[in-house]
């Protein structure tokens, strides 16, 4: 048996790291595949679904900023970058309420207390017409 100046928990290191290493690769990789399967599914339901105009209020609107910092190594200079979604949340005769991605251009001339004919596709946003509703 040969002398190991790290001890004997130096040879464990080199079982468990890779191990370590593979269970996160799975577990990121499954995460991807799974946004992937659910974003299809959703497209799919999306497509399959009667474009539907229903009288609604604007009750709510909202955004959501993302931002990213990219470090570039040969310089040390670094960039920034931030992008912008934006949301409404109507409620139909019904009551019921959702809240539908809109897009930059109509975001501002959206209010709240907004009423009109909201169109709509499953959860996509199509339009909607400001103006009294019958």
């Amino acid at each position: 048996m040969g002398f190991s100046p790290f001890g004997g928990g130096f040879d464990v290191m080199f079982t468990i790291i890779p191990i370590m290493i593979g269970i996160v690769f799975v577990f990121v990789f499954g995460i991807i595949i799974y946004r992937l399967i659910k974003g299809g599914m959703e497209w799919s339901k999306n497509n399959n679904s009667p474009v539907l105009t229903v009288a609604a209020r604007i009750v709510s609107k909202r955004m959501a900023v993302t931002r990213s910092q990219i470090h570039n190594d040969n310089d040390m200079s670094m960039s920034n970058s931030s992008y912008t979604t934006y949301f409404a949340t109507f409620e139909v005769e019904s009551g019921d309420r959702m809240e539908l991605k809109v897009p930059d251009n109509e975001y501002g001339m959206l209010a709240e207390g907004d009423i009109g004919k909201l169109t709509f596709q499953g959860t996509r946003y199509k339009g909607f017409e400001r103006g009294k509703v019958q």
